[in-house]
């Protein structure tokens, strides 16, 4: 009675997982899927300009850091052509970005990913990664110093550069910003991007005065909205940053709102903000100390900061000082971080992707499915040669796992007798299972370490699939056209044959159902349990886990059913080669077989 019990609370459970899935993760996601295609369309099919005039767009840096006494303004009306046309630029232009420098505090605040579209639709907006101050969802990065009276006014917020070389950013053409203040002090801004996502902002400061003078820098990457996309608790997106010896910081959006991190001062490292394909950090001065910050402002426009000051360097009459900072904006594409970690020497840059916890799995992975997505050109096709690859490396564990099952087989008709023997002596049952155990020489845990030692591999896999951009809107074949997004075709209308769209919870499309045949093959690959309430979750587990993955993305569907049509060949060589019989044809046979009344 009580294992009966115990079953039904188990098959209780996995409706209230479908259910919860469903409402909490499926719902919202197609919900702001659907607002961001129709925010697509829109900004697709028009450009209208909002004529509502807002405050100058000021910049209140961390509370720690001075900035001109300015908040950011509390009214965001205009449209982003009126606030880029609103100030003078410098045009970026490179094989990967456009967008604009803004002349007013020298801000990078107006940036699209030129390879990367909001949908699989080719023709529809290519992504914006910054947007100016004084528009509703504006992101921005922003370079300055932190002065003195005796260093008069210093480049912040509202400082107009005036461009002194250069009348384009490309990766082959740099540009160069100059600004004198009262005192005598000029600053001279390089800029320069290469052909993806990293630019180099050198500053030169030279002191033209009679006294030296002493000045911090201080840069921030600030955004004012959170990704209206939800994403699986597995991803991590929000603060980040390596800050000296301190090793990886990640913060969330929440945990921002509630209170502000202050790592400690240290050297070296870097920080910025990250979504689940895009990121914007600064890499300061290695050489120098700074103080971080992960913030969330309510002051003015909320939005959330991750800033950073350094230790305040002196400028001696007649000389000047140079300070090299970098910004990465852009695609977290894999092979282009590896390189700036390497050839910057920036520390620990890889962990800008959330490879998670079994990090020494996850990347290799990575590197395996790459290797193939290369030589195959097709990331699906590389998911299934990964996943053979796996099988392989661990054949040998699961053959010792099947041979233990083959083992506790063959000892079923002593443990039958034991029960027997022993009824509802619970004590002595054990001892004599223990006992005959020992004479037989088995290890009834052998069968569990190889199914335990997979599961990093797994959760590795699915790591990868989900995190990597280079699944994002990557094709298949047929009806799969984004490996990063559900199945699209339903049994509900037929497979898109009925002209209406199935429910959200009625969503199955044909390789989560694909996937549910091979789940309910390899389940009965082992013979059926003898209790009833076991035998109908046995049969009930493949329907439950359909409608759970019909929301997954089409490529982990495509992984779990090829996974499990190996496993289902795998078992059936590995039962053969210990003399095991093979269940599954005398199962499928039960399933049709007229069932015999019980006489009376």
């Amino acid at each position: 009675m009580e294992n009966n019990r115990n079953y039904f609370i188990a098959i209780a459970l996995s409706v209230l997982i479908v259910l919860a899935w469903q409402f909490f993760y499926m719902n919202p996601h197609l919900e702001a899927q659907r607002k961001a295609d129709q925010a697509a369309k829109l900004q697709q099919q028009t450009q209208q300009a909002q004529t509502t005039q807002t405050p100058a767009a000021g910049a209140a840096v961390n509370g720690s850091l001075p900035a001109n006494g300015q908040t950011e303004p509390t009214t965001l009306t205009r449209d982003q052509s009126v606030a880029k046309s609103s100030s003078s630029r410098v045009i970026i232009d490179t094989p990967a970005l456009a967008g604009s420098i803004n002349l007013e505090g020298a801000r990078l605040d107006d940036l699209q990913l030129k390879t990367y579209h909001e949908t699989v639709d080719k023709s529809s907006p290519i992504i914006t990664l910054f947007s100016p101050a004084d528009t509703k969802d504006g992101y921005f990065t922003e370079l300055g110093y932190v002065g003195s009276d005796a260093t008069g006014a210093v480049p912040g917020p509202s400082t107009v550069w005036t461009l002194s070389s250069g009348d384009k950013l490309t990766e082959k053409t740099p540009v160069t910003l100059s600004y004198t203040n009262d005192k005598g002090i000029t600053f001279t801004r390089t800029i320069s991007v290469d052909d993806h996502y990293m630019f180099t902002i050198t500053d030169k400061i030279a002191n033209a005065g009679q006294a030296p003078v002493s000045l911090s820098s201080y840069g921030r990457v600030t955004r004012y909205n959170k990704p209206t996309t939800p994403t699986a608790y597995v991803l991590h997106e929000g603060f980040i940053g390596v800050i000296g010896d301190d090793g990886l910081i990640e913060t969330k959006y929440t945990a921002a709102e509630k209170e502000a991190v202050n790592p400690a001062k240290a050297t070296g490292g870097w920080l910025g903000i990250t979504d689940k394909y895009w990121a914007a950090t600064i890499v300061p001065p290695q050489s120098t100390a700074y103080d971080a910050h992960f913030s969330h402002f309510t002051d003015g426009q909320p939005r959330y900061q991750a800033d950073y000051k350094q230790d305040a360097i002196t400028v001696a009459p007649g000389q000047s000082q140079e300070l090299k900072n970098r910004v990465f904006a852009g695609a977290k594409e894999v092979p282009v971080i590896d390189r700036y970690e390497t050839s910057y020497s920036i520390p620990r840059f890889d962990r800008l992707i959330d490879w998670g916890w079994f990090y020494f799995i996850t990347k290799p992975m990575f590197k395996l499915m790459d290797f193939f997505f290369r030589f195959f050109g097709n990331f699906g096709v590389a998911i299934l040669c990964t996943t053979i690859v796996v099988k392989a490396l661990f054949f040998p564990l699961a053959s010792k796992q099947y041979a233990s099952m083959a083992n506790m087989k063959r000892m079923q008709p002593k443990m039958e007798e034991l029960k027997a023997k022993f009824g509802d002596d619970r004590m002595g049952l054990q001892q004599a299972t223990m006992q005959l155990y020992k004479e037989e020489k088995i290890n009834p845990i052998a069968g569990c370490w190889p199914v335990l030692l997979q599961i990093p591999i797994f959760f590795s896999l699915y790591k990868v699939i989900y995190i990597t951009i280079e699944m994002r809107h990557a094709p298949f074949f047929g009806w799969i056209q984004d490996l990063s997004a559900p199945d699209p075709t339903s049994i509900v209308n037929l497979f898109g044959l009925l002209p209406f769209t199935a429910p959200t919870i009625l969503h199955l499309g044909v390789w989560p159902l694909i996937m549910g045949i091979t789940m309910f093959l390899q389940m009965r690959m082992n013979p059926t349990p003898p209790d009833p309430t076991q035998a109908m979750i046995f049969t009930w587990m493949p329907l439950v886990f359909m409608f759970m993955l019909s929301s997954f993305p089409a490529g982990l569907v495509i992984y779990w059913a090829w996974n499990n049509t190996l496993s289902v060949i795998q078992q059936s060589i590995i039962m053969k080669r210990h003399g095991v019989k093979v269940e599954l044809f005398d199962n499928l046979k039960g399933l049709f077989r007229r069932k015999t009344a019980p006489s009376k």
